[in-house]
């Protein structure tokens, strides 16, 4: 996920104050006044008082509420390619806004102040929230993300309703870790996701990041299958996960879910307990030329590598979108077609 906006949040003038213990979704009473939660693989039992790995689920006397409902950590308006997103609306911008908590405890988080601490947050309902996004006639819709917006549900889906209604779109940055039923139901109302896909193993999970290899791979695959747009992100991290086996196994696993899918290789740095060296930048140059023997559409990212974030046309090979950090500089694309040899480009919105 990418880095959290410096903004702290904010919201607009005599709005009111938000539910923060909202009854949460996805979940069921067990024996003794317990409750099970069933948004998240984790699927969390919890006694009275008991929070989730999350920290933002908490067992209130035998019902499962929600801490951070309407609870806003950062607000921007950022360029659609900071999500990271190349295939939708290049150039676009779009109202980002981030909470606290996550459902993983990856030892490499870049938003660990949001994600792992208690840092301040102001009320936004939803509501409010569909004001901001519609206030800028420029503005293209909604990103949940600077954390894991997933472990928000019940705030993006009204969140997200509202945005329909009103015309925009709504984007997931997330780290995919959620249960198929919650997924489902989220989905259509989703237009694009940026998935992170940290490692095809298990044990890069389990020891990094307090989960498992499988989930968010099943979320890609059930998003593409929804007709969702769907990009990966993968952090590179030295001697985790940056081995040609590890690289090869990704690939492979993407190019069997779609050739189109874009696939970004994200430059590691330490960070919140995390102390391995900066990926090398040859690294990611490698992980680049390899994953583009397979599949149309490969970037580097926080690195800068010549070309390395432009979209070739997969049929002539021109570059069709050009780009200079989160700027784009060149669309060549019309509808979905190179505008110079007709192919198709796997784009939305130019």
């Amino acid at each position: 996920m990418g880095k959290m906006a410096s903004e702290s949040g904010s919201r607009p003038e005599n709005a009111p104050p938000t539910n923060p213990l909202a009854e949460a979704l996805f979940w069921e009473k067990r024996e003794g006044d317990r409750v099970q939660c069933h948004l998240c693989p984790h699927e969390c039992r919890l006694a009275p008082g008991q929070r989730g790995l999350c920290r933002v689920r908490q067992n209130v006397d035998g019902v499962l509420r929600t801490l951070n409902y309407g609870r806003v950590s950062s607000v921007a308006l950022d360029p659609i390619e900071k999500k990271p997103l190349f295939h939708f609306h290049p150039g676009a911008v779009i109202l980002s806004l981030g909470t606290i908590g996550c459902n993983l405890a990856c030892a490499f988080c870049q938003n660990w102040e949001i994600s792992h601490r208690e840092p301040g947050t102001r009320s936004l309902t939803p509501a409010h929230a569909a004001a901001l996004a519609t206030s800028r006639p420029d503005n293209l819709g909604i990103a949940y993300t600077y954390n894991e917006p997933i472990i928000w549900y019940e705030f993006v889906l009204e969140t997200a309703e509202l945005m329909k209604e009103a015309g925009l779109k709504n984007v997931l940055v997330t780290n995919g870790y959620i249960n198929e039923g919650p997924l489902r139901k989220l989905l259509p109302l989703v237009d694009a996701l940026n998935v992170d896909v940290k490692s095809m193993r298990d044990r890069f999970y389990r020891e990094l990041c307090r989960g498992s290899a499988e989930p968010p791979r099943r979320t890609v695959e059930i998003a593409r299958e929804m007709g969702r747009l769907v990009e990966i992100t993968n952090l590179v991290i030295p001697n985790w996960n940056d081995g040609d086996d590890d690289l090869r196994a990704l690939i492979d696993w993407v190019a069997k879910v779609g050739v189109d899918i874009p696939l970004h290789f994200s430059r590691y740095h330490p960070d919140y307990e995390m102390s391995e060296p900066p990926t090398p930048v040859e690294t990611l140059v490698r992980a680049r030329e390899m994953a583009r023997e397979k599949l149309h559409y490969v970037y580097l990212g926080n690195v800068l590598v010549e070309g390395a974030e432009d979209t070739s046309c997969p049929h002539c090979g021109r570059v069709v979108v050009e780009r200079r950090g989160f700027s784009v500089t060149k669309i060549a694309v019309k509808d979905g077609r190179c505008e110079f040899c007709g192919g198709e480009v796997a784009i939305v919105g130019t």
